[in-house]
């Protein structure tokens, strides 16, 4: 799937993944392939993306992610 991670003033990362970790203001959750079309605000903490080249990490103060058809984009603070 297609990520894209953008704070105001750059983008943070863009690129495929097989997995996105996100701290929901409910908990973590994760995002795979193919998954049901989601919008949800994100809260402090660790974004971890699975790459083929291996596990990023990105701190976040907040934001939202908006996802449909393996097209992710996440707006972080």
């Amino acid at each position: 799937m297609n990520v894209r991670i953008i704070k105001p003033d750059s983008t943070v990362f863009e690129g495929q993944a097989s997995l996105l970790q996100l701290p929901g203001t409910n908990g973590l959750f994760e995002i795979l392939e193919n998954h049901a079309p989601i919008i949800s605000s994100l809260a402090s903490g660790k974004i971890r993306i699975q790459t083929d080249d291996g596990e990023k990490t990105f701190d976040i103060k907040a934001g939202v992610v908006k996802g449909q058809k393996n097209d992710i984009l996440v707006l972080v603070q």
